[in-house]
């Protein structure tokens, strides 16, 4: 039995040039117009929907940053059942959901339709990208069994802003 605690490989050493390209994504996205706070709830449910113990970590933390509540976060997981949420917060959840859960649905059109109703062509861009940004972080943390608990508020901050 391996220990699933103790990380496998320190991915960002090893392949500088795959996080410069995902942290420009991350730029993108961050600069995209999008609310932070409904970025952060994305990246937290589809991190759930992963089993992304750092990233969850991470964007609970972020999102504290960011004004979240504990009750919204508390309820992210449950988001259907929550009276928490907006219209436009929905929209963008059941997309995450859609897109991180691919092979289940291929994107049902009604995920769609909703989603248009609340943003437009190019916001629903930006969402789907940075819904793919985070299974990206996600597999990739997953994978190499980056340990959760030690992240803070705006760690990568600077590494994310430094990629031109």
């Amino acid at each position: 039995m391996t220990d699933t605690m103790q990380p496998r490989l320190d991915y960002r050493k090893v392949a500088p040039g795959a996080i410069e390209a995902m942290l420009a994504v991350e730029r993108y996205v961050r600069n995209s117009g999008l609310d932070a706070r409904l970025l952060e709830l994305v990246r937290l449910r589809a991190s759930q929907l992963n089993g992304c113990a750092y990233c969850v970590d991470m964007h609970t933390k972020d999102a504290r940053a960011e004004g979240e509540t504990e009750q919204r976060l508390y309820a992210v997981s449950v988001w259907k059942e929550a009276p928490f949420f907006t219209a436009r917060e929905r929209a963008a959840l059941a997309w995450t959901e859609a897109v991180t859960l691919l092979s289940h649905d291929h994107v049902p059109d009604q995920a769609y339709e909703t989603a248009c109703r609340e943003f437009s062509a190019k916001e629903l861009a930006d969402l789907t990208m940075a819904v793919i940004a985070i299974n990206g972080w996600n597999r990739l943390a997953v994978s190499f069994r980056t340990v959760a608990g030690t992240y803070q508020p705006g760690e990568h901050a600077a590494a994310r802003e430094k990629v031109q």
